[in-house]
């Protein structure tokens, strides 16, 4: 296994400690919440009872081969945990999460959880955002009007594909790939796309976690996110209050 892989599955494990009897948990998508799945599976086959909202077809089936029940998010009022990966984020906790394609449902499950915890690799943790494109969920019918409204903001923007084929969300919906010039404020802009009409939702995601566990050479770090601290279950142990 190569050492970004090694990382992702060190914050997974952590974050996997986090998980407690009787627990309703919000199930991300994506190479690193893979991992994630494979501990609370473990755990589930162990004894452990565990209910999972998630959030794209594919974690569902992986959630289920391992012995995780899966719940439809209106059979449950709340998720106590939601645990995730993400593709960038900064010091300010600000995040940028839509790869896998499932961000308009991880944000769902993420405004509904009690606590958020959000697993990566240390080359998720950036400086500035902007690196990674900026994943926007639109509605099929007009989109190329969307499309040309988020270009007139003055982005670079590409429709994605898969296998040559355009890509489409669990939701039946496209997803356009934004890159925000450097010189543009990142959270205004990513705002302003989302009042958009025809933008279902956006990959920023504003300080929405609690916490942050990243997978480093050494083991983890934990960082807590100081405006989301009235919301921490704290469980595990001992919170670290960087």
């Amino acid at each position: 296994m190569e050492e970004k892989e090694k990382q992702k599955q060190r914050a997974a494990e952590a974050a996997a400690r986090h998980l407690q009897d009787d627990m309703t948990i919000g199930l991300g998508t994506g190479s690193t919440a893979y991992y994630l799945i494979l501990e609370a599976g473990r755990m589930a086959k162990a004894g452990m009872r565990l209910k999972a909202v998630t959030t794209s077809k594919a974690t569902e089936e992986l959630a289920r081969s391992h012995h995780i029940s899966v719940i439809l998010p209106e059979e449950t009022d709340c998720v106590d945990l939601a645990i995730d990966g993400v593709d960038e984020i900064d010091r300010e906790f600000r995040a940028v999460k839509g790869g896998g394609g499932a961000l308009l449902r991880e944000k769902i499950v993420a405004s509904k959880a009690k606590e958020v915890i959000w697993i990566m690799d240390e080359s998720k943790l950036v400086e500035r955002l902007g690196a990674f494109p900026l994943a926007v969920e639109l509605l099929p019918f007009g989109y190329a009007w969307t499309a040309n409204a988020i270009l007139d903001l003055g982005c670079a923007a590409k429709i994605r594909s898969q296998e040559g084929q355009q890509f489409h969300t669990d939701n039946g919906n496209q997803i356009l790939d934004v890159t925000i010039p450097k010189e543009l404020d990142y959270g205004r802009v990513a705002e302003t796309i989302k009042g958009i009409p025809g933008v279902l939702e956006t990959g920023y995601f504003d300080r929405a976690c609690s916490r942050i566990i990243i997978g480093t050479s050494q083991g983890t770090e934990e960082r807590v996110n100081p405006a989301r601290k009235g919301s921490l279950l704290r469980i595990g142990g001992i919170i670290n209050e960087e």
